[in-house]
């Protein structure tokens, strides 16, 4: 059996009668049973997968197939499906089976993509290694002493280590990017309100987007062609137009590359050379690259953490083991039933970032935390909506690091928040955003080049990533 990278590859193989959607579906649930000890699935939904590769052969025999007949995908832990169990990979919804569809999900199936699973990821999307899992860290397929990254690593590990064509995952503050550039994989985070968050669990609500990993833009792009586009279900989704993602080629962008990453000490040095490298690369391809300055760098991962865990903890309260989610059996009382129920059912970090939430709303610290933090949204998106009056595209890093090791530990956690420092500007700012993996590290590892366009240039951003990758 082929190991396919691309629909492309799969769909001429289906309509030449080389293969079938059942023999897809059967190889990828195969490579799924051997590589169980990564952990990056929660659950396999084997019977269901078949079911529905077996009809959508018929629709292929019958030339009514829709778009992405062929495509076998995983949905992250905390994207509902009707029917099907999601727990954010915690144990507070463990048990939980939801009573509907997430918009993307369905838009997914009315093109025939093939759902084959639900995939491991830090507890509500909270976390940069998906060692957060309730159910246990999954391991880097490209080197298991190694973490795939987080929160969507069940995402960027079952692409990488070809589980299944693709997979969709969320990104609150570079959750898809960054374990894609750990596991040398495309992530893409669109414009917020580009892709209905209608049926994803929410950690922060103006932050979070869905998003595709795949082995190249094509497939994004083709991903984002379906799943993007207004939602009644949804008030914070666009109503404009979902664009066509056809990937052509912009001859001439001015290109910003942020001076501050490349300056900045947690950075890779080998990882700033490519990057170097790429702007010299990008230059000879008859593109404009300057530097551009952004001075705010050192500010993103506060207000990034003062908001989001913020609204993080109005979006939790509803866990409490009264309304829905585990209620805890030594509870004999309400007063201990909520306490005790959210002491089992979260985990840690959860609790750490709820518990940051809670003081920053609180009485005496809402304006010296969360409103200033607003404002300093506010300048971020205002510097950054300057740069693009010169700029088409900004180019970064991914992540100053490649893929960290597993169990690795930090005196102070908020260190592993600066993990996030690259990427958590465009979920501040609401832009998209693309993880590319361009780049091999001397240790043996993947990273990614990240590049970011103003608002609803997706498919332009999509295109320009796409020509960095194939030259």
């Amino acid at each position: 059996m082929n190991t396919y990278r691309s629909l492309d590859a799969i769909q001429q193989d289906l309509h030449s009668g080389k293969t079938t959607c059942l023999s897809i579906t059967k190889s990828y649930l195969s490579r799924i049973s051997e590589h169980k000890h990564l952990n990056a699935f929660l659950e396999v939904f084997e019977e269901e997968a078949l079911e529905a590769a077996q009809r959508i052969d018929v629709k292929i025999s019958s030339g009514t197939s829709g778009k992405l007949a062929g495509m076998v995908i995983g949905i992250k832990d905390n994207i509902c499906y009707e029917g099907h169990k999601v727990s954010a990979s915690s144990k507070i919804l463990e048990s939980f089976e939801s009573l509907f569809s997430a918009t993307v999900v369905e838009r997914l199936i009315e093109e025939d993509a093939i759902i084959i699973g639900r995939l491991n990821c830090d507890e509500f999307a909270m976390g940069s290694t998906n060692e957060n899992s309730a159910f246990g860290a999954v391991l880097n397929p490209l080197n298991t002493d190694c973490v795939p990254g987080g929160s969507s690593g069940g995402s960027a590990a079952a692409v990488a280590a070809d589980l299944c064509l693709a997979t969709l995952g969320s990104d609150t503050g570079g959750s898809i990017r960054q374990p894609a550039s750990f596991c040398g994989v495309v992530g893409y985070k669109p414009t917020y309100g580009r892709v209905s968050r209608w049926g994803l669990i929410a950690y922060a609500s103006s932050f979070d987007q869905i998003g595709p990993l795949t082995h190249n833009l094509k497939d994004a792009a083709r991903i984002m062609e379906v799943i993007s586009g207004g939602d009644n279900y949804d008030s914070t989704c666009s109503t404009k137009d979902a664009p066509s993602f056809d990937l052509e080629p912009i001859k001439k962008a001015r290109v910003g590359y942020l001076k501050s990453t490349l300056e900045n000490p947690m950075l890779d040095s080998e990882i700033k050379q490519h990057i170097l490298k790429t702007v010299d690369h990008l230059k000879e391809l008859g593109h404009e690259v300057i530097e551009v300055d952004f001075p705010y760098l050192d500010y993103v991962v506060p207000t990034y953490y003062v908001l989001t865990t913020a609204e993080a903890s109005s979006n939790l309260s509803r866990y409490d083991g009264i309304h829905y989610g585990h209620r805890s059996s030594e509870a004999n009382d309400i007063p201990s039933a909520y306490q005790k129920s959210r002491t089992e059912g979260f985990g840690p970090e959860v609790q750490r970032r709820i518990m940051l939430g809670t003081f920053v709303l609180s009485a005496g610290y809402y304006d010296a935390y969360y409103t200033k933090a607003q404002k300093v949204r506010r300048l971020l998106s205002e510097k950054t909506q300057s740069i693009f009056d010169t700029c088409d595209f900004i180019l970064s890093p991914t992540s100053p690091n490649t893929a960290l090791k597993i169990g690795q530990t930090y005196d102070d956690p908020t260190q592993l928040y600066l993990e996030d420092i690259f990427t958590v500007h465009a979920n501040i700012v609401g832009i998209p955003a693309v993880s590319i993996p361009t780049g091999t590290h001397s240790n043996g590892m993947p990273f990614g080049v990240q590049l970011m366009a103003p608002a609803f240039k997706d498919a332009q951003l999509m295109a320009f990533a796409n020509q960095i990758m194939n030259k």
